[in-house]
C-alpha cells in the first residue's frame, strides 16, 4: 500500500504530466452495480443469464479476476470508490442505516451513516479539471444534507438517502428522480438520464457515474423478459431465479444503450468505461461459487466482484488480469488516467491500476484489507480480513478466532489452517492490528445489554 507521502508524490509527478487542456482528457462513464454476484455476467461463466453487451465490453477490455469490492455491503464501497479511502478510515462501515442488534454480544461503534463533506471526492477531482459531473441512480450515502451535489456532482438523477427502491417501475417515486411514462421500467429510466447527460455534455469532458439500483431486491423485471427465463429454466430443469435474470438483463440493456450512445456522438474512443459492483451476491437470489458465502459474510463470497476496465488504445482487448483490485483503486487509477489533482490533505488508500491497464507490472503493496465492525443477517458477525498475496486472515471480534486460509489451494475457504501454520497466522494477525491502527479503525466494545435470549434472529417472513 503506497503511504501518503508516496501517493501525493506520484500524483504530483502525474500532474506535469497531464493533458494540457480539458478537452483532450477521456470521459470516464463508472458502472456501479448493486448486489451482482461474480459470477453473474456470461464473461465471468454463467451460462443461464443473457449478457451480450456486458460480454461485448469484456471483449474490449481487460477482465480482472481477482476483483473485490471494499465492504461486503453497499455504502462503504460507495464511499471508498469516491474517495479512494478504506471504510475503515472513512468510519462509513456498514450499510446506512446498518442492521440493529442491540441484545449482541457485542456493541457496535458509533460510525459514520453519510459520506462527510470534508472528504475530498473523486467528483471534485473532476470538477475542478474542467468535467460535467453527474451522479445517476443510486446513492445511499447519507440525506439531502449529503447528496451527490454537496460533493462535486453537478447533476443528481436519483439519489437519495435509501438504498433500494420502491419498485422498478414508475412511478418509483423516488424524490430526485423526474416521473417517466407510466410503468416505465427504472433500468431503462435511468439509462435514459445518463445518455441525456452525455450528449449535452458532448462537446467537453464528463464523468458519469452510474450506480444502478439493479439488482437490489425488490426484485423486478419485465414480464416478457422474466417468461423467457421462466422456460429456459424449466428446459434446462434448473432451479434459476428468473425475475433477477430479468432485472440483470436490464442492466446489460443498459450497458449496450450508453456505450451505442457513445458511438453515435464519436465519443467512443475517448471513453474509460468501468464496470464492478458494490459486493458479493446476496444468497440464495444467485449464487458465487466457487467462493464462499455471499453478501454480509466474512468470506470471499462477499467481496469477490466483477472488475471489467475499457480504456481505449491503452487496454488490450479482450485480455485478463490476475492483479487483485479493490473498489478504492478506483480513484487513483483515474486521478493518473485523466491527469486530474488531490488535494495534499486527502489521504489515498487505493493504488493506481495505470500500469496493470497498460498491460505492465501490478503496483507495489502489501496487502487488501475489510473492516466490518457489524452484525448482518448474511452470517457476518463483526470481524477485520485481509489478503497477502495468496493468503486471506480473518479474525472474528466475538470470540477473537483468526482463521487463515491459502486461496491458491482453497478459493472456497474450507480449509482453515491457522493452527497448522501458527507463525504465519500470528504474523499476519500483527499485520492486521496494524494497519487497523493506522488508519483509526473504530472497534466493536462488550455490550452490556447482551441478553442471548433476546439475541435471536427474526423468524423469515413467508
Amino acid at each position: 500500500m503506497l503511504s501518503l507521502r508516496s501517493a501525493l508524490g506520484l500524483v504530483a509527478a502525474l500532474a506535469l504530466a497531464a493533458p494540457a487542456t480539458a478537452a483532450e482528457r477521456p470521459n470516464v462513464v463508472v458502472f456501479l452495480i448493486d448486489d451482482l454476484g461474480w459470477t453473474d455476467p456470461g464473461c465471468y461463466g454463467n451460462t443461464f443469464h443473457e449478457t451480450p453487451h456486458i460480454d461485448r465490453l469484456a471483449k474490449d477490455s481487460v477482465r480482472f479476476t481477482n476483483g473485490y469490492s471494499a465492504c461486503t455491503v453497499c455504502s462503504p464501497t460507495r464511499a471508498a470508490l469516491l474517495t479512494g479511502q478504506y471504510p475503515a478510515r472513512l468510519h462509513v462501515t456498514d450499510w446506512i442505516a446498518g442492521h440493529k442488534r442491540p441484545f449482541a454480544k457485542l456493541k457496535v461503534p458509533d460510525w459514520t451513516m453519510h459520506l462527510p463533506l470534508e472528504t475530498h471526492s473523486l467528483a471534485e477531482a473532476f470538477k475542478a479539471a474542467g468535467y460535467a459531473t453527474a451522479s445517476v441512480g443510486k446513492w445511499h450515502l447519507g440525506g439531502a444534507d449529503y447528496y451527490p451535489e454537496k460533493h462535486g456532482f453537478d447533476l443528481n438523477v436519483g439519489g437519495t438517502n435509501v438504498g433500494s427502491p420502491p419498485g422498478y417501475f414508475s412511478p418509483e417515486k423516488v424524490p430526485t428522480l423526474p416521473a417517466g411514462k407510466a410503468g416505465e421500467f427504472l433500468p431503462d429510466r435511468l439509462t435514459a438520464e445518463a445518455i441525456k447527460f452525455i450528449t449535452t455534455n458532448k462537446e467537453k469532458p464528463f464523468f458519469l457515474y452510474f450506480p444502478h439500483y439493479a439488482v437490489h431486491t425488490p426484485l423486478g423485471g419485465k414480464p416478457e423478459v422474466i417468461a423467457k427465463y421462466t422456460k429456459k429454466a424449466e428446459a434446462l430443469g434448473a432451479k434459476k431465479n428468473a425475475t433477477y435474470a430479468a432485472l440483470f438483463e436490464g442492466v446489460d440493456d443498459s450497458v449496450g444503450a450508453v456505450r451505442k450512445a457513445l458511438a453515435d456522438l464519436k465519443l467512443d474512443q475517448n471513453t474509460i468505461v468501468v464496470f464492478t459492483s458494490d459486493n458479493g451476491g446476496l444468497l440464495p437470489i444467485t449464487a458465487n461459487p466457487p467462493y464462499r458465502a455471499g453478501k454480509g459474510s466474512a468470506y470471499e463470497g462477499g467481496v469477490r466482484v466483477p472488475w471489467i476496465v475499457h480504456w481505449p488504445g491503452v487496454t488490450k482487448p479482450g485480455s485478463t488480469s490476475d492483479t487483485p483490485i479493490i473498489t478504492c483503486d478506483l480513484y487513483p487509477t483515474l486521478v493518473e488516467a485523466c491527469g486530474l489533482k488531490v488535494p495534499a490533505t486527502h489521504t489515498v488508500d487505493g493504488v493506481s491500476m495505470v500500469s496493470v491497464l497498460k498491460g505492465g507490472t501490478a503496483p507495489d503493496r502489501d496487502a487488501l484489507y475489510w473492516h466490518y465492525p457489524h452484525y448482518h443477517p448474511g452470517g457476518a458477525t463483526p470481524y477485520t480480513a485481509a489478503r497477502f498475496g495468496d493468503w486471506r486472515i480473518v479474525e472474528f471480534f466475538e470470540t477473537g478466532k483468526v482463521e487463515l486460509y491459502n486461496l491458491n489451494d482453497d478459493v472456497g475457504e474450507k480449509t482453515d489452517l491457522a493452527a497448522k501454520e501458527p507463525e504465519l497466522a500470528a504474523k499476519l494477525h500483527a499485520k492486521l492490528k496494524g494497519w487497523r491502527e493506522s488508519v483509526g479503525a473504530q472497534l466493536p466494545t462488550p455490550n452490556p445489554d447482551h441478553n442471548p435470549e433476546k439475541d435471536k434472529p427474526a423468524p423469515k417472513k413467508k
